[in-house]
């Protein structure tokens, strides 16, 4: 089995409904999110998955956070953009992206370079 994983960035606002600290209020963050795919077996060239296309389907979802208020944006109008949030969102829109033999294993979010979500359904 072969793990291909790729990372991406983006800046964006959040704050935390019903939270009782700093995280109430309106703050940001640079996110960093790797995506993670097992593939078993390598194509004629050699690749397990091509990372230039699992960063451009990546770089596809984290385009509409990046820069904006979380909070505003479809669906963490209605629900918590906590980092745990986010990495099951980002997981749900990139797994039907990935093609061929490839499965989405997970997705992790940075908050900060000592605070992050990794999810795995």
């Amino acid at each position: 089995m072969y793990y291909v994983t790729v990372e991406k960035t983006f800046d964006a606002a959040h704050y935390l409904q019903g939270y009782k600290g700093k995280c109430e209020k309106l703050h940001g963050h640079s996110y960093r999110v790797a995506a993670t795919l097992s593939v078993r077996k390598l194509d004629d060239t050699g690749l397990g998955y091509d990372f230039t296309e699992l960063k451009r389907q990546l770089g596809g979802i984290l385009d509409k956070y990046d820069h904006n208020a979380l909070n505003e944006v479809p669906p963490f109008n209605k629900i918590n953009p906590s980092a745990e949030n986010i990495a099951r969102v980002i997981f749900d829109n990139l797994a039907p992206a990935v093609k061929g033999e490839a499965n989405l294993v997970s997705v992790e979010v940075w908050e900060s370079p000592t605070s992050h979500v990794l999810y795995k359904p």
